[in-house]
């Protein structure tokens, strides 16, 4: 079965870096798109950003366009993603997600940023 599992989560002053990991199994990791995804306390699940199945083509939420990158090693089945000058409304919990028919989601990596 599909799953999909989130690491690298913490907490880290304003202005540090985290690396996000998602490590997939159960599917065909290298043909399919990966998302990363965010939900702060109170608000709505919103897209950080995504990467193609072959990593040519990314996109990234204007909030952290410049502060974020997205990659994917497909020999590991695995997706990250890079948070730089992180701010403290960066704060929220981290998923990643794989449509296949049907939406995928790991259990979330929480991610705290503050001083």
């Amino acid at each position: 079965q599909v799953q999909l599992v989130e690491s690298g989560g913490g907490l880290v002053q304003p202005g540090g870096s985290l690396r996000l990991s998602c490590a997939g199994s159960g599917f065909t990791f290298s043909s399919y798109t990966m998302n990363w995804y965010r939900q702060a306390p109170g608000k709505q699940r919103e897209l950080v950003a995504f990467i193609t199945s072959n990593g040519g083509s990314r996109n990234y939420a204007d909030s952290v366009k410049g502060r974020f990158t997205i990659s994917r090693d497909n020999a590991k089945n695995t997706v990250y993603l890079q948070m730089n000058s992180l701010k403290p409304e960066d704060t929220a919990v981290y998923y990643c997600k794989v449509v296949i028919g049907y939406s995928y989601w790991g259990q979330g990596t929480q991610v705290i940023v503050s001083s």
